[in-house]
């Protein structure tokens, strides 16, 4: 994970996450975002990713330069509505199980996950997260999807965006 430090907030960085193999068994991919996870366990997620296939003449630091460029309006997005969910209060407890219960019937998170997200929101791991937001939800469904198939976890990092509104469009869980 390649942190950079041109980001509009000083809570979080911008990075790009590359993924590659050796024996070419997967595409290189590059990953982008505020949250960006690159594991050994093949887990591989952010706002934006790009993959492509491993071909004569591949280029790692041409992607990267292309990556960063194109990726620029992606970053501004995100960073854009990372900041409006930090200010979107949940109006109270019900409102906050109400939307993990209906990420679960979006199959955002399994439905097994429902109450471990809410333990999360209520009690975070971590203080930056215990003003009841929607950034504060969000991330205790990523806390708690952890645990997540790498396969799951890129499924469940897309839906993440498309259920939050970091990938630029309407947030489908409000």
């Amino acid at each position: 994970v390649i942190e950079l430090n041109n980001s509009r907030s000083p809570d979080h960085k911008r990075a790009i996450g590359i993924r590659n193999s050796h024996d070419k068994s997967f595409s290189v991919g590059l990953s982008a975002g505020i949250c960006v996870c690159v594991c050994s366990n093949l887990a591989f997620g952010g706002s934006t990713v790009i993959k492509k296939r491993h071909t004569s003449g591949l280029e790692l630091t041409e992607l990267i330069d292309v990556a960063i460029e194109s990726l620029e309006n992606e970053f501004l997005i995100t960073e854009t509505v990372v900041e409006d969910l930090k200010i979107l209060y949940l109006k109270n407890d019900d409102d906050a199980r109400c939307r993990i219960v209906r990420a679960a019937e979006m199959g955002v998170i399994n439905s097994s996950d429902i109450v471990p997200v809410f333990k999360e929101f209520k009690n975070p791991q971590h203080e930056e997260f215990l003003e009841p937001t929607r950034y504060s939800l969000m991330n205790a469904m990523t806390e708690t999807v952890k645990k997540y198939t790498p396969q799951r976890l890129d499924q469940t990092y897309l839906s993440l965006n498309r259920a939050f509104g970091l990938d630029g469009n309407r947030p489908e869980l409000w």
